[in-house]
């Protein structure tokens, strides 16, 4: 069974848009993080917790597909669910939606790996149990 998605609201600025109002490409990759580190957060282990025990998640894959603009002051609701959990990372999936109409704006995911950070070279470590427990199977784990 999989978990809904966690849904985050914000409201686009106008330095995240170009002259005419429309939100910067790059911009999406920012609701992208902080939809995934506002579940983290409602989820028990805000990321700043996740360093303090020696662990970062840096993105090591990004895909997106843009569907249709977003707008200067447009309402939009972040929906994140984890993906697939492997034994050194995990991957979240993205849907960033407008409030008002319920259109998918654009989609996407990253995989983030996970580094010790106590080992002087910083090396790929496997997910410790903490996070593992906390993002459970993701939606493509086999029954």
């Amino acid at each position: 069974m999989t978990r809904a998605p966690h849904e985050h609201r914000l409201r686009v600025r106008y330095g995240e848009t170009d002259q005419m109002g429309v939100v910067h490409h790059a911009n999406y990759l920012l609701y992208f993080e902080e939809g995934r580190t506002r579940m983290m957060a409602d989820l028990g282990a805000p990321y700043s917790e996740v360093e303090k025990q020696g662990w970062a998640l840096p993105v090591r894959k990004v895909q997106m597909r843009f569907r249709q603009s977003a707008r200067y002051d447009d309402e939009l609701i972040v929906r994140t669910r984890v993906g697939r959990v492997g034994a050194a990372s995990v991957e979240f999936l993205y849907d960033i939606v407008a409030a008002e109409s319920g259109q998918v704006l654009a989609s996407g995911s990253t995989e983030l790996a996970c580094i010790d950070l106590r080992s002087p070279e910083r090396r790929v470590a496997m997910l410790p149990e903490s996070l593992r427990s906390l993002f459970g199977d993701g939606e493509d784990a086999k029954s």
